[in-house]
């Protein structure tokens, strides 16, 4: 699956003009869930805005409580209806806990693909451990890896697990819940670039290997500065300070 860059996370957006503007602006990549409890908001910001259908992926993600056979089937009709869709480009596991099983969960992510509803299985929050789990028993290939990544949680490992695996690691929280504003390393790469911390942090991302990132934003300048920060050319030694950084936070567990 070829993903854009640089995405829109959808969480905590609650108004339909933000999702036509993200569109509008040249957002491809739209990722909600079933938890944001806004597909119904990202399928109308979808409905109004002008672009083709076929330009767009579309993902949700079947959160822990659903991962039952049947529930994985009958709450992705009911993502579908709340977005006004057919069908989603990429339909995620949310999270491998509550109700996962994966003998149980994954053959029915299989189904959904076979019957047309999604066109790719993704998971989220995964060891590389469960990505080995899971591969075997998934007919369909894991195209993606969703988690959080960012400067200050660079998960090297499953970086270098998505490469060699040939799937796309989703970078979630890219700006670290903006702690990265207060990293020394990102101030002055940014001083040195004209730019910001959070440009620096989405153009590291979005020029490493194997992996897009999808930070979430509500207003037209953010919308737009975080699109922008696909055109900011870090070097090799901004990139060696970057994963040099000191300094770990994990903000989910």
């Amino acid at each position: 699956m070829e993903l854009p860059p640089i995405g829109l996370g959808t969480m905590g957006i609650d108004d339909p003009e933000t999702i036509t503007r993200a569109i509008d602006l040249g957002y491809r990549h739209l990722d909600t869930a079933q938890i944001y409890e806004n597909e119904r908001v990202v399928g109308e910001g979808i409905a109004r805005a002008d672009v083709d259908r076929d330009e767009l992926t579309v993902a949700t993600k079947v959160w822990a409580d659903s991962l039952a056979p049947e529930d994985v089937r009958r709450t992705t009709l009911e993502s579908l209806d709340r977005l006004g869709l057919d069908s989603v480009e990429l339909l995620y596991v949310h999270r491998p806990i509550e109700a996962y099983d994966p003998e149980r969960t994954l053959p029915a992510f299989d189904a959904l693909r076979e019957e047309g509803l999604i066109e790719e299985v993704g998971v989220s929050n995964f060891t590389t451990e469960q990505l080995e789990e899971a591969r075997t028993i998934l007919d369909s290939p894991i195209v993606a890896h969703q988690v959080e990544c960012h400067p200050l949680y660079r998960q090297r490992g499953l970086r270098e697990y998505a490469r060699e695996a040939g799937h796309v690691l989703v970078a979630y929280s890219p700006l670290a819940q903006g702690a990265v504003f207060d990293v020394p390393e990102l101030r002055e790469i940014a001083e040195k670039h004209d730019s910001t911390p959070a440009a620096v942090s989405l153009a590291w991302l979005a020029g490493l290997e194997s992996v897009v990132t999808i930070p979430k934003a509500s207003d037209e300048d953010h919308l737009e500065a975080n699109l922008a920060a696909r055109e900011l050319e870090l070097d090799e030694e901004d990139v060696t300070r970057i994963e040099k950084i000191d300094r770990e936070e994990k903000l989910f567990e």
